[in-house]
């Protein structure tokens, strides 16, 4: 019985993939709090209107 929790206990296998899915929740929660300060300034910038990209491509895209 102690043989088996010993090997348990120093086991690693799994933890790459843990650390793996820490990082990803990280990025994650750092890409949520940075379209969320700048959702306005993308907003205008992918949005509608005459100086957006959305407008830009478009008139690039009829003059091919």
């Amino acid at each position: 019985m102690t043989k088996a929790l010993l090997h348990f206990l120093r086991d690693e296998t799994g933890a790459t993939a843990i650390e793996y899915g820490l990082l990803a929740g990280l990025i994650v929660v750092a890409l949520m709090i940075s379209f969320a300060l700048l959702g306005d300034s993308l907003t205008a910038l992918f949005g509608a209107g005459a100086g957006s990209a959305a407008a830009i491509i478009g008139e690039a895209a009829n003059s091919i």
